[in-house]
């Protein structure tokens, strides 16, 4: 059975005059991966993407940290539900290692309800004074019920901006408690993650391999040096034979991806920075992996994943179009804090890269099948390629705060001595959708009328994503695997037909 988001019904207030109400229940396509864009002044707002737990929180001024801005949009989160289900959202905050805290979230959702009440209560005597001066009164006996009316107003007043502070305050707060986990995902960190599925073996070599930065010094494919000079470290600029390499990539995956029932996309690559918050990452902050454009509310994505989530933000689906299944190209934008090492050199953890991102919008009893159906893509992708690579079960504290359950694809890269991550598949369940709003509406049924109060109401997507193709990651894997004792490179076949035919990159001093 799907657990879904602890987040079940939602809670909106959209004027002062509703305060009083009980909570509600309740993406042309282009296959050429180059377009120039002009370049906006960046800077960067230094919680890692992955480890992000504040998915909407308020964000802070772009040029003070210190000045708190009130959220600019509310989550559809069911407050009733985590204080009635306390002990089972503590603990998967524990085996997350969040630092959502749910004490500070139960105990603003008690004083909403207390101050609610109290509105409510005084909105009654409110009306009963006002009810009273509709009659015939004494000029003193009038006079009195005018001053009450009027001491009436002013607690009103009080009190509704109380009201306002403590909605803010419980949305800012309730935003970073993650979504609930899959009972079958490993409590732990990372080395708890299991393999679920071993494909091929590691290439073997009758001569010393080389990695991949050093095979593209030979064949000349990268130019890093310059890169750094133009736009600093963890630049890079493809050449010759990777430059169409990166475009076959991008057409391969599209087009496998297209064979599969999925829609072509590219996207904006800049964003509103709440849609950022909504999908689940933090545009601002320590160590964030998010790029701001200063003096705006914009920021470059970090994954297609984002602008695909935005495309049917605060809308109503009819459930008969579901699932939508999309594969979006883009380039990807990373600021990748804190990362350094021999383990990230080369291509294999950068700043800017073309990416291939699925995404898929469903029923939530279906979330689970498509998740399945999403890492078996990728797993066939790879193999189609020759790569020997393992699936992992991601452990608990690796998962992202909209994650449900996630798995990971590591592939074996020989230059590097290790696997390194090429891949993701994830499960969101309804953590993104009730953010971004998006529901549908339940066809009608026998027990369930077309029309009227009693008609089925609407539910909240799942969303699901997975990376189809991260180029600069296959290309590491793709010249390292292929590598030949000669120093050139085989092209997998399925990758030929969009390279124009050609089945090896060879060194310039032995290509004739």
């Amino acid at each position: 059975m799907v657990l879904l988001h602890c987040c079940r019904s939602a809670t909106s207030f959209h004027s002062l005059k509703t305060f009083s109400r009980t909570f509600s229940k309740t993406l042309t396509f282009r296959l050429t991966p180059y377009y120039s864009r002009p370049l906006l002044p960046l800077v960067v707002r230094p919680l890692s993407v992955s480890a992000v737990q504040t998915a909407g929180a308020a964000t802070t001024s772009a040029t003070d940290d210190s000045k708190v801005v009130k959220p600019q949009w509310k989550a559809a989160i069911d407050f009733k539900w985590i204080r009635d289900n306390k002990e089972a959202v503590a603990d998967n905050i524990e085996n997350r290692k969040s630092s959502a805290n749910l004490e500070l979230v139960l105990e603003l959702y008690d004083k909403l309800l207390n101050v609610q009440k109290e509105v409510e209560r005084l909105r009654a005597e409110r009306n009963v004074v006002a009810n009273k001066m509709k009659g015939k009164l004494e000029p003193s006996e009038r006079q009195k019920l005018i001053e009450e009316g009027k001491n009436l107003k002013e607690a009103l007043v009080t009190l509704e901006e109380d009201l306002l502070k403590l909605t803010d305050e419980l949305q800012q707060e309730a935003q970073s408690v993650p979504n609930i986990t899959h009972p079958d995902v490993p409590v732990g960190g990372e080395d708890s993650s299991t393999v679920r599925k071993m494909v091929g073996k590691p290439a073997e070599f009758s001569f010393a391999v080389k990695d991949h930065v050093q095979l593209g010094k030979e064949l000349d494919l990268f130019d890093f040096d310059a890169a750094a000079e133009v736009s600093g470290s963890k630049f890079y600029y493809l050449k010759n034979e990777a430059v169409t390499l990166e475009m076959a990539l991008v057409n391969w995956a599209v087009s496998e991806a297209m064979k599969r029932g999925f829609t072509p996309l590219t996207t904006p690559e800049i964003v509103r920075s709440s849609v950022v918050e909504k999908c689940g990452f933090q545009p601002r902050g320590t160590n964030t992996q998010v790029y701001s454009i200063e003096n705006s509310d914009q920021c470059l994505i970090g994954t297609a994943e984002i602008p695909v989530g935005g495309i049917h933000m605060d809308s109503i689906l009819s459930e008969s179009s579901l699932p939508l299944k999309y594969v979006a190209f883009s380039h990807c934008f990373r600021t990748e804090a804190g990362a350094a090492g021999a383990a990230t050199r080369g291509l294999y953890r950068v700043h800017q890269f073309s990416k291939v991102e699925m995404f898929i919008l469903c029923r939530p009893d279906e979330s689970d099948s498509y998740h399945e159906e999403l890492i078996e893509i990728e797993e066939d992708l790879f193999s189609s390629l020759g790569f020997h690579f393992k699936t992992l079960d991601m452990a608990s504290q690796d998962l992202g705060a909209p994650a449900y359950r996630k798995f990971d694809v590591e592939a074996w890269m020989p230059g590097l001595g290790r696997y390194g991550e090429i891949s993701s598949a994830s499960n969101c369940t309804d953590y993104q959708s009730r953010r971004l709003g998006i529901r549908y509406r339940p066809e009608p049924s026998a027990s369930s009328p077309k029309k009227g109060k009693n008609a089925a109401p609407t539910q909240f997507v799942h969303t699901l994503n997975a990376t189809a193709c991260a180029v600069p990651r296959m290309i590491v894997c793709l010249l390292e695997n292929f590598q030949q004792e000669d120093g050139s490179v085989i092209i997998p076949e399925p990758l030929r037909p969009y390279m124009g035919g050609l089945q090896i990159i060879k060194p310039k001093h032995i290509q004739n």
